[in-house]
């Protein structure tokens, strides 16, 4: 007798009932699974960026401390500044015929406006300047860098290139404050790369504003210095104050943007320097953030140090083509 194998029996809808709850369980739990592995990785991400945003809160409590340290000193040492100025301007006029009292008067008078320089430098830093920005082609703050930067291009031996792409290019920014970040970044090029090197600066749209870079073909920045080159009176040439690049990232940051600086693969150094659009700013002339503005002057201080100077025959020059600070890593 032959016996035949049994045929699969038809769900009950009991078992049909079942087996779509258990479907449904493992649709559930595959999507609960999904939404903690996205939230795990959101919780990392906070936390890495609330770790950045302390780190930066830090440096800008150590800034404004250093602000009005800076303020401060700054003005005590104007005080007997204006008074060595005009007592060195008295010397040299007094002994016109003394070949060696003549150049030690000069010497003092060349030594105070070194002084001033640094102490306008300081001042700048610690109080910073309102922006006063304006929609313009960048072409405009070109043309002010490519006049100031030539004597330096003689100076140094090296050459300053603009791409073509970046004097069209719109940029929401004030103009003066734009044209000494360029100006600083690419005389800072220059001296690093030294003779027959090259500096090129370059700009495009992007993320709602406009990136400009700045890079040579000099020995780079020691990987130690990337973190601190930023930092106030940091340095390591022979001269200079360390406030050049601290002074270009104050400018940066009042105006919402961001610079950052990198060694090139193929060697030399990149600064980046990010502006953001006129609807990204939301406002338009803000100033430098409260919590990194020291004490500003007091009203007559400015004009009173002026005149004091102009009688010592002292002239400070605010040009943008006088000397600034060089990059501080190289």
């Amino acid at each position: 007798m032959s016996m035949t194998a049994p045929s699969s029996l038809p769900l009950s809808d009991r078992e049909r009932e079942l087996s779509a709850i258990i479907t449904a369980y493992n649709d559930v739990t595959d999507r609960l699974k999904s939404a903690h592995e996205r939230l795990h990785d959101e919780v990392a991400r906070l936390r890495d960026e609330l770790r950045k945003k302390n780190e930066e809160l830090r440096r800008r409590e150590r800034l404004a401390a250093l602000g009005e340290m800076a303020a401060g000193l700054a003005h005590e040492i104007r005080n007997p500044l204006g008074g060595i100025a005009l007592y060195a301007s008295m010397l040299h006029r007094d002994a016109r015929d003394t070949d060696a009292v003549m150049s030690a008067a000069g010497r003092i008078s060349d030594g105070v406006r070194g002084l001033e320089r640094l102490v306008t430098e300081i001042l700048e830093f610690a109080q910073g300047r309102a922006t006063e920005r304006q929609s313009m082609a960048l072409g405009s703050a070109l043309e002010a860098v490519a006049t100031s930067i030539a004597p330096w291009e003689t100076q140094c031996g090296g050459k300053y290139v603009v791409d073509d792409s970046a004097r069209g290019v719109e940029v929401w920014a004030d103009r003066d404050q734009l044209v000494q970040v360029m100006l600083n970044l690419v005389m800072n090029g220059l001296q690093a790369a030294g003779d027959h090197g090259s500096v090129t600066l370059s700009a495009a749209p992007r993320d709602g504003g406009v990136e400009i870079e700045v890079s040579d073909d000099g020995p780079g920045i020691a990987e130690a210095d990337l973190t601190r080159i930023f930092n106030p009176f940091f340095t390591t040439r022979a001269t200079g104050t360390g406030l050049g690049l601290p002074i270009v990232h104050r400018i940066v940051e009042a105006h919402g943007g961001r610079i950052r600086a990198s060694n090139r693969d193929g060697g030399g150094a990149r600064f980046r320097v990010w502006l953001p659009g006129r609807d990204a700013v939301g406002q338009q002339g803000r100033s430098v953030p409260a919590d990194l503005a020291a004490p500003r002057r007091r009203r007559g201080d400015e004009s009173t140090w002026n005149e004091t100077m102009a009688k010592a025959g002292v002239g400070v020059d605010r040009r943008a083509d006088a000397p600034k600070n060089r990059r501080s890593a190289t």
